[in-house]
């Protein structure tokens, strides 16, 4: 068993999330990226994303799309080509020279027209168990495939991007679901590595508002949180995380 406190390989979180068959539901198909995998997922999937193993904020990754032509787009660039053996090669030019994976597309819900998904944050609290102290919407910037902060994304309370697919007491229960999701997640994690003390789950919802697993962060940022108006999640995540040895200078913004 690994104690260290962060992995940096999504692949490798990605084996973690499949061995627990009740998490395994939530987790969109991941390959190692090559020529065949990527062909195969775009047969099977028409969208998929060519990300970085290594990587933060969003940086390095590529939506690849399959309808009558090919279609990547990376930043706020967009191609489009005849064949797939000339969306392989602009890939493999756009693409630094390291290890990239190839996942399953998920068509996820938007708040004007613009995509976003949720960051879960569960820590260790202070008798030592797994609690779910934060979660929050990122949307896209117009232009962006990503929702990352760092990345332009933007920040939203859940409760508003969820507004316009449930309301009242569902809302509530469904929100409940994802937070309960999210130690889940913390727990199973726990069995591979006991060292660990935060998780960030990065969950996207589709059109039948499945949750999926799109990334977890062993080494989650809580001070996205600060963007709220609200501010109980972030003073309870910035606590947690200085209880538990991190940010313990004090961040100026």
């Amino acid at each position: 068993m690994s104690r260290a406190r962060t992995v940096g390989s999504k692949w490798v979180k990605t084996k973690v999330l499949l061995r627990n068959k009740e998490l395994r539901k939530f987790v969109p198909e991941t390959r190692i990226y090559s020529r065949n995998n990527l062909l195969q997922m775009l047969i099977k999937y028409k969208m998929v994303y060519v990300k970085p193993d290594h990587g933060t904020a969003g940086n390095g990754i590529i939506r690849v799309v399959k309808s009558d032509k090919y279609h990547f787009q990376a930043g706020k660039v967009a191609k489009t080509f005849g064949t797939f053996q000339n969306l392989f090669a602009a890939l493999n030019k756009a693409k630094l020279k390291r290890f990239y994976l190839v996942q399953q597309g998920i068509h996820l819900l938007t708040h004007q027209k613009r995509i976003f998904d949720i960051r879960i944050m569960v820590q260790k609290n202070q008798i030592k168990t797994w609690e779910t102290t934060g979660y929050i919407g990122r949307v896209a910037h117009p232009k962006k495939i990503v929702t990352n902060f760092h990345n332009s994304g933007k920040p939203l309370p859940l409760e508003l991007l969820l507004s316009s697919y449930v309301n009242g007491q569902k809302k509530k229960d469904y929100i409940h679901s994802l937070r309960k999701l999210g130690y889940r997640i913390a727990k199973h994690y726990q069995t591979s590595y006991p060292g660990f003390k935060e998780i960030g789950i990065d969950i996207g919802i589709d059109k039948k508002l499945k949750p999926w697993v799109l990334e977890v962060n062993t080494s989650p940022d809580p001070f996205i949180f600060n963007q709220l108006h609200d501010k109980k999640m972030f003073f309870k995540a910035l606590h947690y995380a200085r209880a538990n040895g991190r940010f313990l200078r004090l961040r100026r913004k």
